[in-house]
């Protein structure tokens, strides 16, 4: 056995379908492998979170919480989710006190590893989350990010910067959130070094495969020192997902970092899940597959948001300007301070470049979750953006504009009014989860509670 074994966090339950079947995998097609899965040794598995929660809701008529109910009775394996600091799982900012009782709550229904983000970087937006997961009576394993991007402004150093913060906070490791695949294998050795160095926690290191990097990436990220690497087993790993969860075991073998586990008990759980793979793939008419494409290094985007702006074109019978929103994308970037492109700012600059696209003028339709990113709404950008743009091009008034992100967090929708809201809909006595599942997507978690609660006004689930 290694002195020093790499461990693993397996991504197959989460990011792994989600980056290459639109996160269409049920907990019915989980469950038979899961004690499989828990056999194995992993560090943790990645199974909640992300767009998992928006997904059940919407597509696939499961109530999140009782997923994660399903997981927990199954699994003695740390069971992880991803976290958007103070956009929880949805795609505003919410309250301090909803923030709260979400991160409560799932600590309560079983998740152990807290991996909380930011789509800006922007501290402020990541405190609220982290202490209440510190405070949590589970104990659970809080884990702060860095998401990584490249622009003119971004260097390792200023990553450097904002860990030694996320491990003041309290933070238990550190994880560098690379969710485009843009981290090359030289600059991953010489961040990891630098971090290992000024920082005394735990980092992992969770890439995507988008640019051809990830395997090579994940090598000298491992040379350099990284505890943790996010991996995908194979039929869900490579193309915009994960490397792969046997070729990194099988690399590593018998060398210094040795990760210790047992690559042919894999085997049958990954045929398994080719079986479900196909299987989604024909059920929900999906893809299933990308190629590599290099110059995710100038547009930047996200696996998963590939296929969703290619079908926003080709609806519009617009399929022939994709290369020209790929070209508009860094574009649209510069104008608004150089963000991270991670939900919800990828949708948002996506959304963007997609109008300037289909009208064929910048920032003739400007939508409103564009102008609250370039307003401050959700934190600070990277670069302050030019007040001409802002007031001129955008048409915001100065006093719109916000320095103080918090502020208007403050102002949010309560825990307290969001159950209200739903009592005065004729939910007599809803439960907590419940009030969080209509606080983050209120339309699509009252149409599933319509077609699961009968009667409504007894609120009594069939």
């Amino acid at each position: 056995m290694a002195k020093n074994p790499v461990k693993i966090t397996e991504t197959v339950l989460r990011d792994g379908h989600q980056s290459l079947l639109a996160t269409r995998m049920r907990i019915s097609d989980m469950l038979p492998q899961l004690a499989a899965l828990d056999a194995i040794g992993y560090n943790s598995l990645e199974a909640w979170g992300g767009a998992t929660f928006d997904s059940c809701l919407r597509f696939l008529d499961e109530d999140p919480w009782e997923r994660l109910d399903i997981l927990k009775k199954n699994l003695k394996t740390p069971i992880q989710m991803l976290l958007r600091g103070q956009n929880l799982l949805g795609y505003n900012h919410y309250s301090n006190d909803v923030v709260e009782k979400f991160v409560q709550k799932a600590s309560e229904h079983g998740i152990g590893v807290f991996r909380i983000f930011d789509a800006l970087n922007d501290i402020r937006n990541l405190k609220v989350a982290i202490d209440a997961a510190l405070k949590c009576p589970e104990k659970p394993h809080v884990q702060g990010c860095l998401v990584y991007t490249i622009s003119p402004v971004h260097t390792n150093e200023s990553f450097v910067e904002l860990a030694v913060e996320l491990e003041k906070m309290g933070c238990h490791s550190v994880c560098i959130k690379d969710m485009s695949g843009l981290l090359k294998p030289y600059v991953a050795e010489d961040l990891v070094k630098k971090l290992k160095a000024a920082v005394k926690i735990p980092i992992d290191l969770h890439t995507h495969c988008t640019s051809g990097f990830g395997h090579a990436t994940y090598l000298k990220a491992v040379e350099a020192g990284v505890d943790i690497i996010d991996t995908a087993l194979a039929p869900f790993s490579s193309d915009t997902s994960q490397p792969c969860t046997e070729t990194m075991v099988a690399m590593l073998e018998g060398e210094e970092r040795d990760t210790g586990l047992d690559r042919q008990a894999m085997t049958p759980i990954s045929k398994y899940f080719l079986g479900v793979k196909q299987d989604l793939i024909k059920t929900f008419n999906l893809k299933g597959y990308f190629d590599v494409n290099p110059n995710v290094l100038d547009f930047q985007i996200p696996g998963g948001m590939l296929s969703n702006l290619a079908n926003q074109l080709k609806e519009a019978g617009m399929e022939d300007k994709y290369q020209d929103l790929l070209d508009e994308m860094p574009r649209v970037r510069k104008d608004v301070g150089y963000p991270p492109l991670v939900t919800p700012s990828s949708q948002i600059v996506g959304t963007m470049a997609t109008f300037n696209v289909m009208t064929g003028e910048r920032y003739k339709m400007v939508p409103t979750e564009f102008k609250d990113l370039a307003r401050g709404k959700f934190g600070r950008t990277p670069v302050e953006i030019d007040r001409k743009f802002l007031t001129d091009t955008l048409g915001i008034a100065p006093e719109d504009i916000i320095d103080d992100c918090s502020i208007e967090d403050a102002k949010a929708t309560t825990f307290a009014e969001f159950k209200e809201e739903l009592k005065n809909k004729g939910y007599i006595n809803p439960s907590d989860e419940d009030v969080l599942s209509y606080a983050l997507f209120p339309q699509v978690a009252e149409e599933f509670f319509q077609k699961h609660y009968k009667p409504i006004t007894a609120y009594v689930k069939e």
